[in-house]
This record gives structure tokens, C-alpha cells and sequence, in this order.
């Protein structure tokens, strides 16, 4: 064999995957069932003990999720990775794992609204609380981290603006304090920015959107990077004290550098149950094979669409990386010279209701809640993903009354653009 490194595109088809040992099936098979078969009464005592890993019950483990776990660890660089039901579950089970009641992280403004949503209302019922960062420079960050501060939270690039991050800076922050930088990865893909190369220590994705890429299934990841100390300090006694449902096994001690990834499996994923399905795990599977080809295509279309849009008379602006004029063109250029994603947002003149009379217009594009579908999506966030949001969060998130969303897909850019033009065209 080669002792070559595989490159991404290969590591996308093939990671994690082998023939079926029983079949010969050359596609990872669907393995749709609950539970599996032990050998012996011996067997299932190490794998109840943590002391071999195996297939006990799908909630936990199974071989199809295992597949999309190391496919996904290998493009992000990481040392292990956990499939869960969802983005928004893999963000529950990385602070269940690291947080106490009355813990706090740190938290860019610039997120989700989603996100924003579950850090600071939902997360408030396990006691751990958000602190904003005021700003998005690294020294924001640092100035917001207090003795409490178990984490730090960013988005490589920030939905729905598409600004991106300095996350060499920020992770620096997070090293001065002793902290694990958390980064949400799902805009970008690892196609696009591999974070751990630049200082994370635990990597985030909604896989319902790129990774996935074709709109049709629900799922989420956390992928370990190895880079982190969890026994220092005493600070996350989860990890560096023995556990009692596990005869005294010290996690960090006992599973090193993919510690966390375990903690998130046999502790969250295990008690709290937001389990991806074998269907979803295999659909997702499939779309991460084409991911390079659909991210440079989503990227060089969202650059044209972009120009194009600059351009347009009734155009305040745009928020796109990728254009030369843009203040975050240079940490692009940085972190993901490649391109700057398909996502990003615009601003019309006409304020809230141009924003309802384009994504009303539309035609190629479908008006829905959700980003990285081979098709073109819009949405106006004030009146939909921002909506719980107060005018002073929308304002802060990105997501104000005049601004449009545009997830650009793969069509033919001249069709995109001419949708947009018809679209704009009516607005009185």
C-alpha cells in the first residue's frame, strides 16, 4: 500500500468505511436495528464496563453511525467524533459534559438564532449560563471570562452574516484561561476551515446542513480534537474524577486524547438519549462524498451572486467574505482561501417590507428555515429564525429588519441571479 496521506476528497469517500464483512455490500449497510447479540456473559460485562468497545444498544452505538463518526473525525482532523439527533443536541451534550449547575461560557453574539435561543434560555434549566461577548475580537472574549467560565463558544463563520472569526486569536484567549475553544463548524465545513488546525479543541456541526448537503435528514456531530487537558485545575471533574456508574473508571485517564468524545457517549448520549438514526447516518454518509465538489460550487456561485448583488440599486449592502471590499475579507483570505461559504445576508432599502416582497417573489429559491441544501434557500431572519429575538438581539445577531439570508445552491449561477433580479424588480 501507499504510504501517501489521503487527501481530502478521497478521505471523503472512503473514511471509516470497509466492504460488509458479511455481505460484501461495498455501501456502508443501513444496520437498522435496536439492540445487538454478545458472545458470552464475559463479553457483555467489558462492554458494559467500558473495558472493550462494541454494539450494546443503537441509542449508544451502531455500526452505521460509527462509519459517519470516523469519516467525520478524519476530515476535521480530530481524534474522535460522536453522531447525535441533531446540531442543537451535540451543543447539549458537549456542556453536559463539561459543565456544573452555575458554570458559565463565553459566547460570540454572532450565531444562530437557534443557538442564541437554547444559550440563553433553555441552558438556564441545567444552571449553566451564557456570558455575551460585547464584540468579536479575541480581546472581547477575553475581557467577558470570569472564574466561572468553563468554555468558549464561536461559529468559524457566523451565521447568518457570514463573518468569520479570528480563531487563532480566540483560542489563545482560551489558553490563557485554561478553557476549551468550542467551535461551530457548520457553515464553513471542514472543506472550507479544519478549526483545530487553528487552535479548537472541540468541533460542532449541524449535519442536517453541508455535511449532508441535499436537505434530507436530521443529524449533528461533536468531533474531539485530543488537544485539551481535562484533568488540569480540577476544573472538569466529569472527565478527571472516578465515575461511579463506571466502577471508578477515570474517563481522561482511562481514554486520553478521545476522552471527551467518550464522555459526550457513555454519559450524555447514554442518559439524556438524542440518538441519530441508522437511515439518517447513512443518507448523511452519502452526501459528505461529494462535499468538496458541492462546497467549491456553493462557493464560487455565492461569490458571483454576491458581486452581483453589491451592485444592485435597490442593495444597501452585503455581507459576503468573499468580496474584496468586505472588513472580513482578510481573515477569509486566512482561514478559508478556498471560498467563503454559500451563506450570507444582504440589506435592501426598503427596509422589513422589501424583505417580505423579495423572499414573497422568489421562484428558484425556496423561502425556508434552513441553510446548506444543493438548492438555493432565503429567508428574511427578523420575521422567522430571529424572531424570538428581541430588535436589540436581532440587531446584534446580524438579522435586523432590512436583512435577507441567501443559502446559494449548485444550480447554474445564471439562473440564481436572474431569479434574484425578477424578484427585486418587484419591489414597489
Amino acid at each position: 500500500m501507499s504510504n501517501q496521506e489521503p487527501g481530502f476528497a478521497t478521505l471523503a469517500v472512503h473514511a471509516g468505511a470497509q466492504p460488509d464483512p458479511a455481505t460484501g455490500a461495498r455501501i456502508t449497510p443501513i444496520y437498522q436495528t435496536a439492540s445487538y447479540v454478545f458472545d458470552d456473559v464475559d463479553h457483555a460485562a467489558s462492554l458494559f464496563g467500558l473495558q472493550a468497545f462494541g454494539n450494546i444498544y443503537t441509542r449508544i452505538t451502531n455500526p452505521t453511525q460509527a462509519v459517519l463518526e470516523e469519516r467525520i473525525a478524519a476530515l476535521e482532523g480530530g481524534t474522535a467524533a460522536l453522531a447525535t439527533a441533531s446540531g442543537h443536541a451535540a451543543q447539549l451534550l458537549i456542556m453536559h459534559a463539561m459543565m456544573m449547575p452555575g458554570d458559565e461560557f463565553v459566547a460570540s453574539k454572532k450565531l444562530y438564532g437557534g443557538s442564541i435561543n437554547q444559550f440563553g434560555h433553555s441552558f438556564k434549566s441545567f444552571g449553566w449560563n451564557v456570558l455575551w461577548a460585547e464584540g468579536l475580537e479575541p480581546a472581547d472574549f477575553d475581557a467577558a471570562v470570569t472564574d466561572k467560565t468553563k468554555a468558549i463558544f464561536i461559529e468559524s463563520l457566523a451565521n447568518p452574516g457570514g463573518l468569520v472569526m479570528d480563531i487563532n486569536g480566540i483560542a489563545e484567549v482560551a489558553r490563557k484561561h485554561k478553557i476549551p475553544l468550542i467551535v461551530d463548524n457548520t457553515m464553513a465545513s471542514p472543506y472550507l476551515c479544519r478549526p483545530i488546525e487553528h487552535g479548537a479543541d472541540i468541533v460542532v456541526h449541524s449535519l442536517t446542513k453541508f455535511l449532508g448537503g441535499h436537505g434530507n435528514s436530521m443529524g449533528g456531530v461533536i468531533v474531539d480534537g485530543g488537544t485539551f487537558d481535562w484533568s488540569r485545575d480540577g476544573k472538569y471533574p466529569i472527565l478527571s474524577e472516578p465515575r461511579p456508574e463506571y466502577n471508578g473508571i477515570v474517563l481522561h485517564e482511562t481514554f486520553g486524547n478521545f476522552a471527551f468524545a467518550i464522555a459526550c457517549r457513555v454519559l450524555g448520549l447514554r442518559d439524556l438519549g438524542p440518538a441519530i438514526s441508522p437511515f439518517n447516518a447513512f443518507q448523511i454518509l452519502t452526501g459528505i462524498e461529494t462535499l468538496p465538489l458541492r462546497m467549491q460550487r456553493h462557493s464560487d456561485n455565492a461569490l458571483e451572486v454576491a458581486k452581483y448583488l453589491d451592485a444592485h440599486e435597490k442593495v444597501e449592502w452585503v455581507s459576503y467574505a468573499g468580496l474584496d471590499n468586505d472588513p472580513y475579507h482578510s481573515l477569509q483570505q486566512q482561514y478559508m482561501p478556498k471560498g467563503a461559504g454559500a451563506v450570507f445576508t444582504f440589506g435592501l432599502k426598503g427596509g422589513y417590507e422589501a424583505g417580505v416582497a423579495v423572499v414573497s417573489n422568489v421562484e428558484i429559491f425556496s423561502h425556508l428555515a434552513n441553510i446548506g441544501d444543493t438548492r438555493s434557500l432565503i429567508i428574511h431572519p427578523a420575521s422567522t429564525t430571529h424572531k424570538q429575538l428581541d430588535a436589540e438581539q436581532q440587531a446584534a445577531a446580524g438579522a435586523g429588519p432590512d436583512v435577507v439570508r441567501l443559502s446559494i445552491g449548485i444550480e447554474d449561477v445564471a439562473d440564481i441571479i436572474g431569479d434574484l433580479e425578477q424578484a427585486l424588480a418587484q419591489i414597489s
